[in-house]
């Protein structure tokens, strides 16, 4: 399975982690990368200027999975805030090659007006549909994002998945990006990937959240490998 992972400079412990907690889990082999801007600019695929309202230094270049994938097959892009509990292969159940992409369909209103060490929570339809995508790479709609249109177009057009029709955007279940802080295990008793999205034991104002002694174990892991 082709795995790109959203990377920020202020934030390589929770890839690192993030990137063990896939490896520790899957039953099946993984091409895993991370989203570098650095290097996206270096290969001329990004060249965006810097915008004020991105929280992380992947809010834009993680549209560009599928060209990196050379628009092939199946691919999984994640913010690097994710951590896994379970086996990403169980991804492949939902690779319906109807859908362009297959995302969870949050409706997130978030009450804090901060996250992480202090970024802006911006609030906006569909928020947080795109920190985690399965992506079908060859998917006709899919095509059409070049490098080109990630460059010029909106984030709102990015984010809220605008290239598709609705009716291309298929369903995840929440196990599969559980939003630490807003869902509860009412909503999923045994989720497979939460997502610190309000911000991860890896900044010293989050470290009590719930699931963080686990992302605390493995991050221990790391150290003594």
């Amino acid at each position: 399975m082709k795995i790109f992972i959203g990377w920020d400079s202020r934030e390589d412990i929770a890839y690192q982690v993030c990137r063990h907690s896939l490896l520790k889990h899957t039953s099946v082999p993984l091409d895993i990368q991370p989203i570098k801007q650095s290097e996206m600019r270096e290969r001329n695929l990004y060249w965006r200027e810097h915008d004020p309202l991105s929280s992380t230094e992947f809010s834009f270049t993680r549209f560009l999975v599928p060209h990196l994938a050379g628009y092939k097959g199946w691919a999984v892009f994640m913010d690097c805030d994710f951590f896994w509990r379970g086996d990403v292969a169980a991804l492949q159940d939902y690779m319906n090659p109807y859908y362009g992409v297959v995302v969870v369909k949050h409706d997130y209103k978030p009450k804090e007006s901060t996250k992480m060490d202090g970024a802006v929570q911006h609030q906006y339809p569909r928020k947080n549909w795109s920190s985690m995508i399965l992506w079908n790479c060859e998917h006709l709609h899919v095509k059409t994002l070049t490098p080109e249109i990630v460059n010029r177009e909106s984030g709102m057009y990015l984010h809220q998945l605008r290239f598709l029709w609705d009716a291309c955007i298929g369903d995840l279940p929440i196990a599969y990006n559980y939003l630490e802080g807003w869902h509860t295990k009412d909503d999923c008793p045994n989720p497979q990937a939460v997502h610190f999205t309000r911000g991860g034991p890896w900044f010293k104002d989050w470290v009590d959240v719930e699931y963080g002694k686990e992302w605390m174990n493995v991050a221990k892991e790391i150290v003594h490998e």
